[in-house]
């Protein structure tokens, strides 16, 4: 295959760090197309564990092409903290393998301070917002008013616009939310120094993707979150503010459809969200605490603890649609390991029928009532097979299922963090 695509399957947090670290040592080229430092990958490489948010999950191989795209928004200072952090860690960073698009939007300060202030003016309704700034960035880049990474690289430029968008921003900053106004030269100044750290890593990334994938190169692109965290098919307005569905990566990358050759969806073998918004199989008991403690469910990038409930098919089938799956990846099966009996999701009871589809209305939602299907559990063993055959035959009935229900080939299986922890089962 020249050019796939890797996305999350359910609301993020599916390991697609780990995935993507994985799939990304038969690519040449790794490309996030979406986005921004509000969620996060770990990757673990032996005895090392890394924490990712806007940096490529490739960038953790030294001969990797790594690539933000033009679709994700990008806080200068949080890359230069994550690229300090890398180099602090033995990563070498060069233009040689990381580059970011010339189109890509600039978050600010201002962004930062306006996300705060309107997710503390909702009260109640707060979305749970991660506090980045990421919202009010794309409402600007979709305003027509956004700072851009070519605006950073001619400064008097940036100059211009940035005083132009500071007077305006103070001005619901102070009048609005009754906030503290912001500092146009004390701002412009660490973008300066900004600017010229980040040159010598600027390219138009379209051009180069295009041209890699045309050399026959094999690209990975990869997304942040989750399918039900797209802007429009995702739990709306519990969502992120952006596309995390495969149709996302023709317009965050600029590349187009018919330059795509797969699409594979990353699932956790249970399922879990972070933040507010309904969630149909979510446990609140006993269960779902141990679910929690058992797979480490706290959030890269908050620390929040996530909800957790049983894995939900008519969530997977909705992604397998929508995101025109060929394979998905299941992992964390080794969680799940030690219960005697596992439930799994295969539908809604919503008024008087049975739905296998994800409705977006939420107060749809609300109504509908999980159908369940048990399935005898597994042990420890998942642990340390390292072949198909090798699984806890429950555990294959698990996994069968899933195929048969969604219509999707299983890939790959992961058993645990690690890279040597994963099970190749086709081709993706």
């Amino acid at each position: 295959m020249s050019a796939f695509i890797v996305v999350g399957a359910q609301w993020g947090d599916e390991g697609k760090g780990k995935m993507t670290d994985y799939l990304a040592e038969k690519a040449e080229v790794i490309v996030r197309f979406q986005g921004g430092n509000n969620a996060g990958h770990t990757v673990e490489v032996g005895d090392k564990q890394y924490k990712l948010h806007l940096v490529p999950s490739g960038i953790l191989y030294g001969n990797k092409l790594n690539v933000i795209g033009n679709g994700v928004v990008v806080d200068p200072k949080a890359l230069f903290d994550e690229l300090d952090y890398l180099e602090g860690l033995g990563v070498k960073v060069t233009p040689e393998n990381f580059i970011v698009s010339d189109r890509a939007q600039l978050i600010m300060p201002y962004h930062k301070t306006l996300d705060a202030l309107k997710e503390k003016a909702r009260g109640k309704n707060d979305i749970g917002t991660t506090g980045k700034g990421i919202g009010p960035a794309y409402t600007d880049k979709v305003e027509r008013s956004g700072l851009r990474v070519c605006d950073l690289m001619h400064i008097e430029v940036f100059r211009e616009k940035l005083s132009e968008n500071i007077k305006a921003k103070n001005e619901i900053i102070t009048k609005v939310y009754g906030g503290e106004a912001l500092d146009f030269e004390a701002i412009y100044n660490d973008y300066v120094k900004y600017a010229e750290r980040l040159r010598p890593f600027v390219r138009d990334i379209s051009v180069r993707v295009y041209d890699e994938i045309k050399a026959g190169k094999k690209v990975l692109f990869e997304g942040a979150q989750g399918m039900l965290l797209d802007i429009d098919y995702g739990t709306y307005p519990y969502v992120t503010s952006s596309n995390t569905i495969a149709g996302g990566v023709c317009t965050g990358a600029g590349i187009g459809p018919t330059m795509i050759t797969n699409a594979v969806g990353i699932a956790k073998a249970y399922t879990t969200r972070v933040g507010k918004g309904p969630f149909p199989t979510e446990l609140n008991d006993e269960m779902g605490e141990w679910i929690r403690q058992k797979g480490h469910e706290y959030g890269v990038t908050t620390g929040r603890a996530r909800r957790c409930g049983w894995l939900d098919l008519v969530i997977l089938k909705s992604t397998a649609r929508i995101c025109g799956l060929t394979s998905f990846v299941v992992t964390k099966i080794d969680t799940l390991a030690g219960l005697d009996k596992i439930k799994v999701c295969v539908g809604y009871k919503f008024e008087d029928k049975v739905i296998d589809y994800f409705p977006a209305s939420l107060e749809d939602l609300a109504e509908c009532e999980p159908v369940y299907e048990e399935f005898d559990g597994w042990d420890e063993s998942v642990g340390n097979a390292r072949s198909y055959e090798e699984l806890p035959e429950n555990a294959k009935k698990y996994l069968k299922r899933i195929e048969e229900f969604t219509g999707v080939k299983i890939s790959i299986i992961s058993v645990g963090p690690r890279r040597d922890q994963t099970i190749e089962v086709g081709s993706i």
